[in-house]
């Protein structure tokens, strides 16, 4: 995954900064004496069981020694989702049409190809959901248009100062996040219920960003913390990270269930709860087990 690709011109600029073995970065002792920052605002806040193992994480990496810059926030993280989806839309005309030119056996080669064919199939491939987004990048240009090489050029920009500012300004090693809310149901009605993550500026900045485990929700949903750093820091990354996987070991292995019944989103425990009660997060529970809708809590009752 690292070294230049001729294939793949992004790759020109990593030409020696690249590892060939990066395990000479693993430390276990990783984090201690680092500097990390924690940002908070735009991703914590929207799911109390995805909160409470990162503050439990966070409270993990003090305890193996490194110094914690509570809050270290990533400004203008906002402004970036809409110049990134004006280059989403514009690289994926593009690109899908160059993976399709090598393709042999079949006659897909566009994307409008591919937008015909669905419609012309759309009781298996458009029942369940749309193609608002290919019909969005099949309306763009070229990669030469103005609009689209403005909006990259302030994607980067913007994740880029955002990132170096924030390590600048609070000396850190690396900034520490949320990684993800737990795992929600798939809803074939209603859609995606995704509630947080925090990727986006180190993946338009073209910036490392690591991400371990940190803990379950209700003994099954993963939850992580992720390191995001400067360009070309993937060794101090592995090497944080390694630090916080080894001092915390708190993955288990998957117990790969058919199934999670609603009965076991619920706490064992009735006492209160720090996010506001065990009846609150039962409804919460109940909402990402059967849909946040009075029909799927209807249904969520009966089972």
């Amino acid at each position: 995954m690292t070294g230049v690709d001729p294939r793949d011109p992004a790759t020109a600029d990593s030409r020696g900064h690249a590892f060939g073995d990066y395990r000479r970065f693993l430390d276990p002792d990783g984090l201690r004496g680092a500097r990390v920052g924690v940002w908070r605002e735009g991703v914590f806040g929207v799911s109390p069981e995805a909160d409470a193992i990162a503050d439990a994480a966070i409270g993990e990496l003090s305890r193996l020694g490194a110094t914690v810059v509570d809050p270290a926030d990533i400004p203008n993280v906002a402004d970036v989702f809409g110049p990134e989806l004006t280059v989403l839309l514009f690289e994926f005309k593009a690109d899908i049409a160059a993976y399709l030119s090598e393709l042999e056996r079949t006659s897909m080669r566009t994307l409008a190809d591919l937008i015909a064919f669905n419609d012309a199939n759309a009781e298996q491939e458009l029942r369940w959901f749309g193609q608002e987004i290919f019909l969005l990048a099949e309306a763009t240009t070229g990669l030469d248009d103005p609009a689209y090489l403005e909006a990259l050029a302030t994607a980067k920009r913007l994740s880029q100062e955002g990132i170096d500012g924030t390590l600048d300004r609070f000396d850190l090693d690396a900034i520490v996040s949320l990684t993800n809310s737990p795992p929600w149901t798939t809803d074939l009605v209603n859609g995606d219920h995704f509630l947080t993550a925090s990727s986006t500026p180190a993946a338009v900045a073209g910036y490392p960003n690591i991400t371990v485990p940190a803990g379950f929700s209700f003994g099954e949903l993963p939850v992580g913390i992720n390191f995001i750093g400067r360009r070309w820091g993937e060794p101090t990354l592995i090497k944080l990270a390694h630090g916080f996987e080894q001092g915390t070991r708190v993955r288990h292995a998957p117990r790969f269930l058919p199934s999670l019944a609603v009965r076991d989103f619920i706490p064992r425990d009735t006492g209160a709860r720090a996010n506001g009660g065990a009846a609150a997060s039962t409804a919460r529970a109940q909402d990402a087990a059967a849909g946040a809708t009075p029909t799927g809590r209807r249904l969520a009752g009966r089972l």
